[in-house]
């Protein structure tokens, strides 16, 4: 028993109170400070004496008793494949910067053996024409991690004073993310979505201040590297009787994504050779590159960052250039039916809600694509051609007789042709 005779007595070693410093009371035990003093150090020494789980028979890695299982990049990616089409190059990046972001963080915490290597962060900045998926990828990524995830719009930031957004607004919304707790904010990742509209309005300085162009570029660069910022945590503008959160970002991961619209031709200017003169092909004297190439930004590289209007301090911020190639026919047609939330899918769980099936023949979606490529908008012309193509059909399906079949042919898609109905077949 702690407690004989009125002397209270540590539950471990017996000590008296008399005989320590200090005691620690709980539900009727007592541990003295000599005892806590050896048990952290127990504790301490085993962290320290950690390494790195071996490699199984099967290829993977042990799991570490008391930690969350980290998903390696094949299944980050796997994940990222069931909900976006193509674009291998950037999954594949994303999955790894992810993979290492975890690492990042178990080194800071766990392997102590390493504490002679600090490991530093890999912004990301995604490059893609509008439509092939880089917000989709982040929003996937929101689903599969375990981080606190924040997707933010770079095109409402200005300065500290102007109207519009502050910088730090970004750390706000990723504050609330992770329901204010701070310390598991400080190791999310930050998605700044149209970054390439910060880009400087010239080559030449501007005698008026680009207060949501270079001046966010320039409140971004500490953030990116790493700061301590003061943050108002409900978001808004600061003024001084608030109370701002000490926000730490040395760990938040930040992948900036942009479709950099007229960066193509200035990329496709660079790679071409003997634009004076004939063109020649095979003799390595003339090359001509086609600038709607759609795997053109894979060939970017920071000198053309510098010329579209990125300063290089915030292109140095972001290490990792990774592309998202335009999407072609096969690519729109298999995004129409393939991924799990496929438009197709979804416009038939809408019909099935009202008792119809909808079918929609090969030549349909043919059609559907061909109207999204002429509208060159990426995989966004997609919704907007079905939505337009479904309208007249949507209005009907309440007041259609439950058990039918809905048929659309590509005369639906392009002429606004009546659709057949057909009688449900039965199961056997």
């Amino acid at each position: 028993m702690p407690v004989a005779d009125d002397v209270i007595r540590c539950s471990f070693c017996s000590r008296t109170a008399h005989e320590v410093t200090s005691m620690v009371a709980g539900p009727e035990v007592y541990i003295c400070d000599r005892c806590i003093h050896d048990a952290s150090g127990i504790v301490r020494g085993d962290l320290q004496a950690y390494v790195p789980p071996a490699p199984t028979a099967g290829g993977g890695r042990r799991q570490v008793p008391g930690r969350p299982r980290r998903m390696t990049p094949r299944e980050i990616k796997g994940k990222l494949d069931e909900h976006v089409i193509g674009q291998d190059i950037a999954k594949r990046t994303l999955s790894v910067a992810v993979y290492n972001h975890y690492k990042r963080i178990e080194a800071q915490d766990y392997l102590h053996a390493y504490d002679d290597v600090e490991l530093e962060k890999s912004n990301i900045l995604l490059l893609g024409p509008s439509g092939t998926g880089k917000t989709l990828l982040a929003r996937t990524l929101a689903k599969v991690l375990d981080v606190p995830f924040s997707i933010a719009d770079a095109t409402a930031l200005t300065e500290a004073g102007y109207v519009g957004e502050d910088v730090e607004s970004i750390l706000s919304h990723l504050l609330q993310a992770a329901d204010y707790d701070v310390e598991r904010a400080e190791r999310g990742i930050i998605y700044v979505d149209e970054v390439d509209k910060l880009s400087r309005r010239g080559d030449n300085a501007s005698i008026t201040r680009d207060v949501s162009g270079e001046g966010v570029q320039q409140a971004l660069l500490k953030m990116l590297e790493g700061t301590v910022a003061g943050v108002p945590p409900k978001g808004g503008r600061k003024h001084p009787e608030q109370s701002l959160v000490q926000f730490d970002t040395r760990n938040v991961l930040f992948i900036c994504g942009g479709a950099f619209d007229g960066l193509a031709p200035q990329i496709a200017r660079r790679l071409s050779r003997g634009q004076i003169g004939f063109s020649l092909d095979g003799d390595g004297l003339s090359r001509t590159v086609d600038a709607a190439d759609p795997t053109l930004f894979r060939h970017a590289e920071p000198d053309d960052l510098l010329r579209y209007g990125l300063i290089p301090e915030l292109i140095g911020r972001l290490p990792v250039l990774t592309a998202l190639d335009a999407l072609t026919p096969p690519d729109l047609r298999r995004i129409l039916t393939e991924p799990k939330n496929a438009l197709v899918r979804q416009y038939q769980k809408l019909f099935a809600m009202d008792g119809v099936d909808l079918v929609l023949d090969e030549d349909a979606l043919d059609a559907v694509v061909d109207r999204a490529m002429a509208l060159k908008t990426g995989a966004r012309g997609l919704r907007s051609v079905l939505e337009q193509a479904m309208l007249d059909l949507m209005f009907e399906a309440p007041d259609t007789r439950a058990g039918a079949v809905c048929r659309i042919g590509a005369a639906t898609v392009t002429d606004g042709a009546p659709p057949v109905y057909e009688e449900r077949k039965a199961t056997a």
